[in-house]
């Protein structure tokens, strides 16, 4: 099993920043890929960011392009996701998640393609 725990979620104005992180253990060799996916109220949960462990090559939803940034540190095994410029529509619960693909080019942002999940963490703008 892969355990994943978020954190540094919080409450900020629009054009306010926050770095959420992501804890990982247990069987990290199971997952190549990692991802981090929002759910608004009422709507589906998307991958906004995604980071192959191996290569660091990323991903973003054009919604975030420009003012998010995924990383990864290994020696802490931790992923990072840097928000910056927030705007109201970002609120959100933001969740952590790690899975195995044949990467081709970047790791998919389609959420079944994840296998582990963490509990998420919730970022909220206010305007």
């Amino acid at each position: 099993q892969v355990q994943l725990v978020e954190s540094g979620g919080g409450s900020v104005q629009a054009g306010g920043s926050l770095r959420l992180s992501c804890a990982v253990s247990g069987y990290t060799y199971r997952s190549n890929c990692m991802g981090w996916f929002r759910q608004a109220p009422g709507k589906e949960r998307e991958g906004v960011a995604t980071i192959s462990t191996n290569e660091g090559r990323t991903y973003y939803a054009d919604s975030v392009k420009g003012r998010f940034t995924i990383s990864q540190d290994n020696a802490k095994n931790t992923v990072h996701l840097q928000m910056i410029s927030l705007k109201p529509e970002d609120t959100a619960m933001y969740y952590c998640a790690a899975g195995f693909q044949v990467v081709v080019g970047s790791c998919s942002p389609a959420k079944y393609r994840y296998n582990y999940w963490g509990q998420g963490t919730q970022v909220t703008v206010s305007s």
